[in-house]
């Protein structure tokens, strides 16, 4: 889910199967739980969780959902304890990955995301070893209603932002990555509608796969982290061909 691309599998995950809206909504579980043990159950004093329950409902997650689970997490009963990870590495050709996990088992995840890479012509690397080509950015997605470019870049700027790319259906703006829910929430009051908004590690540079061997690899890979319930965020540099392409 690089910069330029990650909107592209937001619009495909919306229109995913309910397997895989099911297992968005455990992953988004599973920040909600460590958001509420650490902030409270409470979204007027937890920005974090105020901003999960909107990445919760742009999912189409039902609200009755969202209630349970807050209420779960909350409660005294609630035994989960999950660990934050993060894994770096290479796919084929050398296209740097990074993967964030929330996991109760780490042993467990240590061994599916070392298996991924080594099936698919990749090799999990020790901690550095491609996170120096990224940059962590806020991530800002809104829908376009209109907008043309020099009116984008003035209201950018006027909710927090420090950059922005125009395209016909979205626009995205980049800005602090600790600034991501006051944005989201001046954007939100100026009447835009907000479609993603997160903290995001943006590669410096993109490497092309020319080998149609090493695409069908590198999207296995792709499918097979983003499909594990303990990986959370998966950031690369790979130059993703456009689905029409």
């Amino acid at each position: 889910m690089s910069g330029h691309s990650k909107w592209n599998n937001i619009k495909r995950k919306k229109e995913a199967t309910d397997a895989v809206k099911a297992k968005i909504f455990t992953k988004i579980g599973r920040e909600m739980i460590v958001c509420i043990k650490e902030g409270g159950p409470d979204p007027n004093n937890n920005a974090k969780l105020r901003d999960l329950i909107a990445k919760a409902k742009s999912n189409n997650v039902p609200n009755d959902n969202i209630d349970r689970l807050i209420k779960k997490a909350s409660g005294e009963g609630s035994k989960a304890n999950y660990e934050s990870l993060v894994y770096e590495g290479y796919g084929p050709s050398g296209v740097a990955v990074i993967v964030e996990c929330l996991t109760d088992n780490k042993n467990r995840t240590a061994g599916d995301i070392r298996h991924y890479f080594d099936k698919f012509g990749g090799n999990l690397g020790t901690t550095g070893c491609v996170s120096f080509m990224f940059s962590d950015k806020g991530i800002v997605v809104v829908e376009n209603n209109g907008m043309d470019e020099d009116a984008a870049m003035e209201l950018c700027f006027e909710c927090g932002g420090d950059d922005l790319t125009v395209e016909e259906d979205v626009i995205t703006m980049e800005c602090d990555p600790t600034q991501v829910h006051a944005m989201r929430e001046a954007l939100e009051a100026k009447g835009m509608t907000v479609l993603s908004a997160e903290a995001e590690k943006v590669p410096s540079t993109y490497t092309k796969l020319e080998d149609p061997d090493d695409v069908k690899k590198m999207q296995n890979l792709l499918d097979h982290l983003e499909e594990n319930d303990d990986v959370q965020n998966v950031f690369h540099n790979w130059d993703m061909p456009d689905e029409d392409e």
